[in-house]
């Protein structure tokens, strides 16, 4: 199953395709599916900054949580930030994974600061697009589900993070 490619489809609650793109699968343990892929061109993120061409990342997803991680490494290797995506559970299917991206995003920098975003946009989206009741508590519990994990140091934030305290945001 290594190195099998995949599709990875992030969609808004319409079902329509916000963004497609190409990753890896290098691992499935249970409900948890884990990725690699490389940003093929450089991108100019309005709260991440500059991220060059050949940034790696790898993604985690899940097929019974609330959310997705993504971890973006510098090209040597050391942990540029983590980005993760409040969705609903993942499904994966004849090489295509795909997720309903509940516009809340939470960005962890390397020193386990860390700033959740767009909660503006989920309210609106939520009202404009009727998210029933159940699609935003469990949006909001995979927040605070995330936001246990960087401040717990559990996976996959375990392993990199520079802290002697968690500083938060």
């Amino acid at each position: 199953m290594s190195g099998q490619p995949v599709t990875i489809n992030s969609l808004k609650y319409d079902q329509t395709i916000r963004r497609t793109w190409q990753v890896d699968l290098v691992d499935q343990d249970g409900s948890l599916l884990i990725f690699a892929g490389e940003f093929d061109s450089d991108v100019d993120h309005p709260d991440l900054g500059f991220i060059p061409r050949g940034t790696i990342s790898h993604e985690y997803y899940w097929l019974d949580r609330w959310y997705n991680i993504f971890r973006f490494l510098e090209s040597d290797g050391s942990l540029r930030n983590y980005y993760c995506n409040v969705s609903m559970p993942s499904r994966f299917q004849n090489g295509v994974l795909e997720y309903i991206d509940l516009d809340i995003d939470v960005v962890v920098w390397p020193d386990a600061g860390h700033v959740v975003l767009d909660m503006n946009e989920f309210e609106e989206n939520a009202d404009q697009l009727s998210y029933p009741a159940d699609v935003c508590s469990n949006a909001l519990e995979g927040l605070t589900e995330l936001i246990d994990l960087v401040a717990n140091r559990k996976f996959p934030f375990d392993a990199d993070l520079n802290v002697s305290s968690l500083a938060v945001i």
